[in-house]
């Protein structure tokens, strides 16, 4: 190297939480936002919302339907 290279200054990493140690807002709003983003996937997949139930139930109809025509098949089967 030569002496008229100059050497970056270190840049300090960028954390979460000031020197104090308090988190930054763009932490706690992250948390936040990322709290709420998994509750309302934790609603929805336990069927809280109305697509779910709807989705729920054109399954368990189906799933009824496709009963009812296997037992049908088998009945015409032992004749």
């Amino acid at each position: 190297m030569s002496d008229s290279a100059q050497v970056p200054e270190p840049v300090e990493p960028v954390t979460d939480y000031t020197d104090d140690g308090v988190p930054t807002f763009d932490f706690v709003r992250d948390r936040i936002e990322g709290r709420a983003a998994t509750a309302a996937a934790a609603e929805e997949l336990a069927g809280g919302d109305a697509r779910a139930q709807e989705a729920s139930d054109a399954f368990a109809d189906r799933e009824r339907k496709g009963a009812d025509r296997l037992a049908e098949i088998r009945r015409s089967m032992e004749r």
